[in-house]
């Protein structure tokens, strides 16, 4: 009965998979996953995850900024080529 039933599932979601382009599923997923975050926590921990995520992101912002000035002060230190000047006669 259980095989029965997830391969009745498993087609209903090969059929939805047909039918939506990529981009409408994610925007379904996205729309469904904020929908299960308001329906499951409580507004204060919704801030602090928001606040949990801002802060991940200046850490990663940091952290290029960091190696981005790396790069730039390698590059900055590197010699330009040598110029010749050769006479045509």
């Amino acid at each position: 009965m259980d095989n029965d039933r997830n391969a009745e599932l498993e087609a209903r979601i090969a059929d939805l998979e047909r039918r939506f382009p990529r981009s409408e599923r994610r925007d379904s997923v996205e729309t469904a996953f904020w929908a299960v975050m308001r329906n499951v926590f409580p507004s204060e921990t919704r801030r602090h995850m928001k606040a949990a995520g801002r802060e991940q992101l200046l850490a990663a912002r940091s952290y290029l900024d960091h190696w981005i000035a790396r790069m730039d002060a390698s590059h900055a230190e590197e010699k330009p080529p040598v110029r010749e000047s050769i006479e045509v006669e």
